[in-house]
Order: structure tokens, then sequence, then C-alpha cells
């Protein structure tokens, strides 16, 4: 028997990609055909969903500070005068 490696990050071989792949586009074909009015349903609620999903990843490189300063404190009479 081989030996598990804990150290291998947990990626999938090129063939466990590849039957996962298959899998998929099977799953997906069987699921638009059977089930198309349950799909074609659903489209504007994962649209609605996708609004509150996008905020949180596309705001994640942004930078906010979330109240913490850097030593200036912008006040009304500061905006133009950088």
């Amino acid at each position: 028997m081989a030996e598990h490696d804990p150290h291998d990050g947990g990626k999938m071989s090129g063939l466990a990609k590849l039957v996962f792949g298959g899998f998929a586009i099977v799953a997906g074909y069987y699921l638009f055909t059977e089930h198309t009015a349950h799909v074609l349903g659903a489209l504007p609620l994962l649209l609605f969903l996708s609004c509150p999903i996008m905020h949180l990843f596309m705001h994640h490189g942004h930078k906010h500070g979330g109240g913490r300063s850097s030593g200036k404190t912008k006040g009304a009479g500061d905006a133009g005068a950088q």
C-alpha cells in the first residue's frame, strides 16, 4: 500500500481532475435537461443573491481602515488641501 503524504497540500492529481470534470459536465447536462424549469426559475434569485456576494468579494482589497487612522484626521476643511 502507498503511504499518504500529509504534506501534499490536498491537490488533486490530473486523473482526479479529469474524472471530476467529466462528472460535473454530465451532472450539469442532466440537471439542465431534466430540470430546465427549476434551473431557469432560479436565475432571478441567483442574480439577486450575486449582488451581496460580489460586494463581499469585490471590496476585499480596498484597504478600508475600519476605524484605524494613520495619525491624521480629515476634517471638513481638509478636503482640497492635500
